[in-house]
Parts: structure tokens; sequence; C-alpha cells
């Protein structure tokens, strides 16, 4: 079980975009993509095919899992996630400050 997920909204703990917070758009392995985050900027050719202009644009690039930490909305702080097991043997991601469901 994926500690963050597709979904999610993560403060960026470390790098220049620290302090930020944005929704994760998609999990690669051990990497995320954020909406908003650590946008780079690409040049982009004309493609007449799929009607597009070319030029400069910006896309959000991967940053490392390590680096973001889940939102805790409670607390309005980041937090770290815990995996506990229930009683009927299915898992669920709490927070580990307030033991509250993700």
């Amino acid at each position: 079980m994926q500690k963050i997920r597709k979904g999610d909204t993560v403060v960026v703990t470390t790098g220049r975009d620290k302090g930020k917070r944005g929704e994760v758009v998609r999990v690669l392995d051990g990497q995320l993509i954020v909406a908003g985050i650590n946008q780079v900027k690409r040049n982009v050719r004309p493609n007449p095919q799929k009607n597009e202009v070319g030029g400069i644009t910006t896309k959000d690039a991967a940053i490392a899992a390590s680096n973001v930490a889940i939102f805790n909305a409670s607390t309005q702080k980041a937090d770290f996630v815990a995996i506990k097991s229930l009683d009927d043997g299915r898992k669920q991601r709490v927070f580990k400050s307030t033991g509250q469901p993700v």
C-alpha cells in the first residue's frame, strides 16, 4: 500500500518550492507529479497534425516522494502517514500525529 496516492494534497518539504501545496496528479515509481510544483520550461516543436503551435511551454516535472509530506487538514500542517491494520484484515492509512484516517 502506498502512503501517498493520486488526489492527495501534499506539502513540499525541501527544494525551491518548499512550503507550497499541491494535489498529486500522477504517482510514478518513487516520484510524484504535483500540480503547480517543480515547473520546468520546455521547447515544443509545432505539430500541424495535432494542431499544436510551437514555442516555450511550462509543465510539471516529477519530484521525489521523499521531498513531500501529506497535508493534514485538521492540524493545517504537513504530517507523516502510517499504515494500520484493521480487525477485519484490511489496511488503512492514518496520520501519525493524530491517528485519524487519511
